[in-house]
């Protein structure tokens, strides 16, 4: 199977990328002794878990469908954590998860006698600072519902938990700023991690990116680790598939109001939601920054303003040619919606091997069956 014969619009994973990811995921644990497990809000395509779990101590989620998903396919830790809990929610996974993580000091109180004796307890708590480069994203955003913030714990409640866990880094590439954070927390809350046995820094930790010191990182993480004596725990999702992953798609058409734009057979609200929520640009693998040919790379979607990106090509763009839109593995495949009822794309990985291996496919009766479970004649 070539990659020329297969119809866009397509994800590829690259398993050798991957790897490469995962490989400083096992530095960073040797050199501090802390346990990553990835978070399946961010990437939970189980297919390439094969790949993951041998790096990896098991996963972490947001909902119940993904703690069942992780200790159906990852296995490891399967950690438990939702801003918000039913009833429902905690029967149907506390007899599979690890660790349970609560919201709330209301939402522990009410659920924990369903938990004690299955998982170990923890508690989410928000430290007022953060590191976000938007707003949207920021768990230290004022009046924010993520954690309980240091004027409103109940002191006591540290005797009866194992642990705590804080989020408050989104994409932060600055050791020295997540280490500054670290040193926050470590002054904030001392007196209470120093009776718990395991402590997590939840994620957005991107110790994969280039030139990222991740030595620094993990004698950081060691130091505080014996400070307290707790065991670390950090939730990566992007620093593991950054860079792994093409959206793959088709010009299907070009038209021209003042500026020429390129319509492909994808839409960022169906296929690729975070770069219209966050209104942050793609990038095209072929595209080039001194090209003298400008496009906008426009969505298929009848919304206005759905486009992927501006950007400059060496020759002019025509009708039936693909594009690789790289980096989209994180935030993507977890938020496929279909939306104007368009094509959802296939995934496959590309193998070290060089064999391209199909994930999954979707077709028609997919769409269907995800609006109504009767025939409609």
């Amino acid at each position: 199977m070539q990659q020329n014969e297969l119809k866009t619009p397509y994800f590829m994973i690259n398993e050798d990328k991957l790897i490469e990811n995962l490989e400083k995921a096992k530095q960073l644990k040797e050199i501090s002794g802390v346990k990553l497990v990835l978070a399946l809000k961010c990437f939970s395509t189980w297919g390439v878990f094969d790949i993951i779990k041998p790096y990896l101590d098991g996963t972490t989620s947001s909902g119940p469908f993904e703690v069942k998903l992780g200790h159906e396919t990852f296995g490891g830790e399967t950690h438990a954590y939702s801003v918000g809990y039913s009833e429902e929610d905690v029967r149907e996974v506390a007899d599979i998860c690890d660790k349970m993580i609560f919201n709330s000091q209301s939402q522990l109180s009410a659920y924990r006698h369903l938990v004690e004796g299955k998982a170990s307890l923890g508690l989410r708590l928000n430290p007022g600072v953060s590191y976000a480069g938007q707003d949207l994203a920021n768990p230290a955003r004022p009046f924010s519902r993520l954690g309980v913030q240091a004027d409103h714990i109940d002191a006591t409640v540290f005797e009866s938990i194992d642990g705590v866990m804080f989020h408050m880094n989104c994409e932060n590439k600055d050791v020295d700023a997540f280490i500054e954070l670290l040193d926050a927390i470590s002054a904030q809350f001392g007196e209470y991690l120093d009776k718990l046995d395991w402590v997590s820094m939840g994620g957005g930790v991107f110790f994969t990116w280039p030139g990222y010191d991740i030595d620094k990182l993990g004698s950081a993480l060691k130091a505080f680790s014996v400070k307290h004596g707790v065991q670390m725990y950090l939730e990566p999702g992007e620093a593991i598939i950054t860079k792994t992953t093409d959206l793959v798609v088709t010009v299907v058409d070009i038209v021209e109001n003042d500026k020429k734009t390129a319509i492909v057979d994808s839409a960022t609200e169906a296929h690729r939601l975070d770069t219209l929520i966050y209104n942050e640009p793609a990038a095209i693998l072929e595209a080039s920054e001194d090209g003298e040919h400008h496009y906008v790379i426009g969505s298929c979607s009848c919304l206005a303003g759905d486009q992927f990106c501006e950007t400059t090509f060496a020759q002019p763009l025509k009708i039936g040619q693909r594009l690789h839109i790289l980096d989209s593995a994180g935030y993507t495949m977890v938020k496929l919606n279909w939306f104007n009822g368009l094509r959802m794309p296939s995934v496959y990985c590309q193998r070290t091997s060089g064999a391209i291996e199909k994930l999954n496919e979707f077709d028609y009766s997919d769409f269907k069956r995800s609006l109504s479970q009767w025939s409609v004649n």
